[in-house]
């Protein structure tokens, strides 16, 4: 592999928030690999903090002319994410350049990058704090730390029309940006990993979704399993019913025809599950534009949603949609024979990812933006001044 040559001028972007790179969690870690280098590409120098376990040494290493700072965090959870963004943050701080923070969950801390003087750009993700998988006290750190983002970052970014009108009710208009997530087009796909699955292409439904109550998963599964529907339902996620009341009860509810694989991480096969699948069932209840919503339309699902203004806006009002199991019931009666219906809103969903969600098109928008601030074309506020109300 030629060595990548960065210009000793060229501006500087440290990303944080994410677990890190190469890409093997989630929607943030594959976001931050996709910008990352398609900034590289374009003569930036980019840094990328990346939290690894508790026993490992601190490090630095150069990953396809990327500069990754291996950060250890130990603990468990939450606990060990608070201390890997401290870490993070403390490091960036130290160093020139621009500040990309991916989430909120931690904001506290930007009172660092004010105090350094450092430009702190931040996707503020979804509303962390709706989600009832947390406590009380949970929700109110992060309902806190979203507003301490709001007050402390020199801009924001969101990645729905939804979240920026969110936003708009406590932070300037001026200071938000609306850029959506990206996916890749799915065409043509090796469809021999679907036999280690027992499944055959257009022989099932398909649910990628973390099992989580927000995430509709219950109500899913119980609406499919209400009736034999001679096709199977493939639930991809992790679940453990031993220790998972929830989890539980949604394997509980689970007749034959459904199918838990497990988490998988493999791109690529996600992709081939997405492309031979008869219907794509989206549940998330909580936050903007869910990267695996965009998958799916990029991949030419058929979509069917729960019905939020957030999943609305991402299939362009061109998906069916539900709001609780009878209502998913019913639409599945309706959908999963009616193969005329399924092609034209597997067709419009490629439509709508053409239309708004192509990577190129994303991370253009994003280099425009990083661009201003790195030139200084965009003035951060001497001081900044919290305009909303909480």
């Amino acid at each position: 592999m030629n060595e990548v040559r960065i210009p000793a001028r060229a501006p500087h972007l440290m990303i944080l928030g994410s677990r890190g790179i190469p890409a093997c969690h989630g929607g943030f870690e594959t976001f931050a690999e996709r910008l990352a280098l398609y900034l590289v590409g374009r003569g930036w120098r980019v840094t990328v903090y990346c939290q690894v376990n508790g026993d490992e040494a601190y490090s630095e290493r150069v990953w396809r002319g990327i500069d990754l700072v291996r950060i250890p965090a130990s603990g468990q959870g939450a606990i060990a994410t608070i201390l890997f963004d401290l870490k993070a943050t403390i490091h960036a701080c130290r160093h020139d350049g621009l500040v990309l923070t991916l989430g909120y969950n931690t904001a506290v801390f930007f009172a660092c990058y004010r105090w350094r003087g450092r430009t702190n750009i931040v996707n503020m993700d979804g509303i962390e704090w709706r989600r009832s998988k947390w406590s009380l006290a949970a929700r109110a750190w992060l309902l806190c730390n979203e507003r301490i983002a709001a007050w402390l970052a020199n801009h924001l970014i969101a990645d729905n029309p939804g979240i920026e009108a969110h936003l708009v009710r406590f932070a300037r208009a001026e200071r938000i940006s609306m850029i959506p997530y990206g996916a890749d087009r799915v065409d043509e796909v090796d469809i021999s990993c679907l036999e280690q699955f027992g499944l055959q292409t257009d022989g099932y439904a398909l649910v990628v979704a973390r099992a989580e109550p927000e995430n509709s998963i219950l109500e899913i599964v119980q609406a499919f399993c209400r009736r034999p529907r001679g096709l199977r339902l493939v639930v991809v996620g992790r679940y453990d019913s031993e220790t998972n009341a929830y989890q539980r009860r949604v394997i509980e509810a689970a007749s034959d025809e459904a199918l838990f694989p497990g988490a998988i991480y493999d791109q690529s096969m996600l992709a081939v599950l997405r492309r031979h699948a008869r219907l794509y069932l989206h549940g998330h209840q909580v936050g903007g534009t869910n990267p695996s919503l965009v998958e799916s339309l990029a991949a030419g699902n058929a979509v069917l949603a729960y019905d939020n203004p957030f999943n609305r806006w991402v299939t362009g009002d061109k998906a069916a949609y539900f709001g609780d199991a009878a209502a998913c019931a019913e639409a599945l009666d309706m959908l999963l024979d009616d193969h005329a219906r399924l092609a034209k809103l597997g067709q419009a969903a490629a439509v709508r990812h053409l239309e708004l969600f192509q990577w190129p098109a994303v991370l253009k928008q994003y280099e425009e933006l990083l661009g201003r601030w790195a030139s200084g074309k965009t003035n951060p506020p001497a001081n900044p001044v919290f305009d909303g109300r909480i």
